[in-house]
């Protein structure tokens, strides 16, 4: 083990040097509260310096294909995190998908578009009563973010939106840290795994994230895939670190024994 990896427990190191021997590997993360932590205004999340270093590192090692997976809208997807530019990119939980140049953006249909005016008047409605929460908009879905609201008002904002969008068909909910997020097209970051397997051939998944929305990923975990928690919540992932800084030191961790088994390829 070397100093750089102290924090990072002996079987997660393991599972790195096992993972990084496979023929073609997808290394494939979370953004925000995994490469950057998490802060009270989204547009000011940047990746961890360490953390955007070994990801480009890693997207440049032959057989290995870098993505991000995050519940952020593309365009905000690609400010805040200055990706690569041949890391593909999963946005607003998996209904958004670019996978280079001439990847189609996101088209609703009519129907889809009524629906979401809909919601975002019902969230509008809650948003001007309770004070600290504001929205976001999505190409697919509207975010209700309640991180600087006081507890019970976030609590209050988020049940009374819950209880009123859940009885609107084709309206799709999903809660995360101190936020609601709806949309009118079904996706997940679940899906948006296999998604990935499937198009970039990959033989083995490594997959670190945060929220509750990231167990959908870490649920179609199989085989020789390795799945990391960030943070102290329930997961069925297998291993855990603490927080992002934690993230860092695993993609060096990663760069390092792929390197090695990449070299001369």
């Amino acid at each position: 083990m070397t100093a750089e990896s102290l924090s990072l427990s002996p079987e997660l190191l393991e599972a790195v040097r096992r993972i990084s021997g496979t023929e073609h590997l997808l290394v494939a993360l979370d953004f925000d509260g995994t490469l950057s932590p998490i802060v009270d205004r989204a547009e000011d999340a940047r990746p961890l310096p360490r953390s955007a270093a070994a990801l480009e590192a890693l997207a440049e090692l032959p057989r290995t294909t870098t993505a991000l997976i995050s519940g952020r809208a593309l365009d905000s997807l690609r400010l805040v995190a200055a990706p690569p530019a041949t890391t593909l990119l999963i946005g607003s939980h998996g209904a958004e998908v670019w996978l280079g140049e001439g990847s189609l953006g996101l088209e609703l249909d009519d129907e889809q578009r009524a629906k979401l005016a809909a919601v975002r008047e019902v969230l509008a409605e809650i948003v001007n009563i309770a004070p600290g929460t504001l929205l976001e908009d999505k190409p697919a879905g509207i975010v209700l973010h309640t991180r600087m609201a006081d507890d019970d008002v976030a609590e209050d904002a988020v049940e009374a939106a819950t209880r009123v969008l859940s009885e609107h068909p084709g309206v799709y909910l999903k809660t995360g840290k101190r936020v609601l997020e709806t949309s009118v097209v079904h996706a997940s970051k679940g899906e948006a795994v296999e998604f990935l397997r499937q198009a970039t051939g990959a033989t083995a998944i490594l997959f670190a994230g945060d929220d509750v929305t990231d167990e959908d990923a870490l649920g179609r975990l199989m085989g020789d895939d390795v799945g990391i928690k960030v943070g102290l919540d329930f997961t069925q992932a297998q291993y855990r670190v603490e927080a992002p800084v934690h993230i860092a030191e695993l993609l060096e961790a990663l760069l390092r024994e792929r390197r090695r088994v990449t070299a001369g390829a």
